[in-house]
């Protein structure tokens, strides 16, 4: 087992249990029904943690905290008879076919029956997933996409002013609207969340959940905008009501705080793209309140991004996970091609791909020797 996150976790677990007890269990597809979310708390309950499910019908730990389930995980697996060989960095494959590890004591040399990689993305460099095994994998003939920033943020040439002023500033209780899919017939998507205005443009949940279609459609089109609706709980009507109310005397901006309640940040907005003539034409502002338009210059680096898009592509394995050019040797988590939005989805795709894969593991090493040289044929 090479890399300790979620996947390699789970995969060193099935392992463990598996050929200690020799037990062949059927293998289920997909993955993510195999180990849903009342199988990942019943093991989150094995482990004496307890966990509830949130209005989206994701898990999330009772404390909401996470290293109190990896201590206990680590301490099961321990006395499972999983062995930890810590500041061992994998480099790749010997000349024999042989894992090499640059280890405190120097280079070391393993042979292993079966091999489970869980190697994660790019986008934690410091806690070790740095791509680092693509050129590896691809030197052996192993299809692997290009590693892109997911849940990420992006670059917005905010002019000087709106930085030195609202650098940080949270845009709460706003919806996002987005394009995505075909740029001939795209579908247009829209969510209700907040987001932050940083140095470089804007990060947050709203726009990681945006993130795959705005990367692609910078991608294949060149450019890429999104629409922000600062007062979402409010019609069209209304706010073109309130706008175009008389005022008096009293200063547009201290009207639109007092009828529309918008300041801040959002005021910061409207005049980062409104002209001044602009702001004081009703219809206008009215709609650039209602759909504000904000274009992105790109991505931000990949080593900033929560995790990352691409990886080992899904016909390279089979499906058990096992690399089809390297028989034995399988793929979890992260590393293989797929992305998914926060807040759980990409722990449950973890988890139940590195389960999946510690399961096609156990398969082969129960294989008898006749089956799995056919196999390698």
């Amino acid at each position: 087992m090479i890399g300790a996150g979620p996947a390699g976790l789970m995969a060193a677990e099935v392992l463990v249990l598996r050929t200690r007890y020799r037990e062949a269990r059927p293998w289920l597809t997909p993955a993510l029904t195999d180990f849903g979310p009342a199988a990942l708390r019943a093991w989150a309950l094995d482990l004496g943690i307890t966990t509830f499910v949130g209005t989206s019908g994701r898990v999330f730990p009772q404390e909401m905290k996470a290293a109190p389930m990896l201590r206990a995980w680590l301490q099961r697996l321990r006395r499972q008879g999983v062995r930890f060989h810590m500041r061992h960095r994998w480099t790749g494959w010997g000349p024999q076919s042989e894992l090499r590890f640059s280890a405190p004591e120097g280079l070391r040399a393993v042979r292993a029956q079966a091999t489970v990689l869980a190697l994660g993305g790019a986008s934690w460099s410091r806690l070790g997933s740095d791509g680092a095994w693509v050129p590896w994998l691809r030197a052996q003939g192993v299809e692997v996409a290009e590693l892109q920033p997911s849940n990420c943020g992006f670059d917005v040439d905010w002019s000087e002013h709106l930085r030195a002023r609202f650098e940080g500033a949270p845009l709460k209780s706003v919806a996002l609207e987005w394009d995505e899919g075909p740029a001939q017939t795209p579908t247009r998507r829209r969510q209700l969340g907040e987001f932050v205005v940083t140095a470089t443009g804007m990060e947050g949940s709203l726009i990681y959940a945006a993130s795959a279609a705005l990367r692609e459609r910078l991608r294949s089109v060149g450019s890429a905008t999104c629409w922000v609706d600062l007062l979402p709980a409010r019609t069209a009507e209304s706010v073109l009501a309130e706008v175009t109310r008389g005022r008096g005397t009293r200063s547009l901006s201290t009207h639109l705080k007092s009828r529309l309640g918008l300041d801040g940040v959002k005021m910061g907005l409207l005049h980062e793209l409104l002209t001044r003539q602009e702001m004081l034409d009703g219809p206008t502002l009215a709609r650039t309140i209602k759909r504000l338009p904000i274009a992105l210059q790109g991505p931000r680096p990949i080593d900033e991004a929560i995790s990352s898009a691409g990886g080992v592509a899904a016909h390279a394995v089979d499906e058990r996970l096992m690399l089809q050019r390297l028989r034995g040797v399988f793929c979890a988590g992260e590393m293989l091609d797929w992305e998914a939005p926060t807040g759980g989805y990409l722990l449950t795709a973890c988890f139940a791909t590195g389960r999946w894969a510690g399961e096609g593991a156990v398969r082969w090493l129960n294989l008898p020797p006749s089956d799995a040289a056919r196999s390698l044929g």
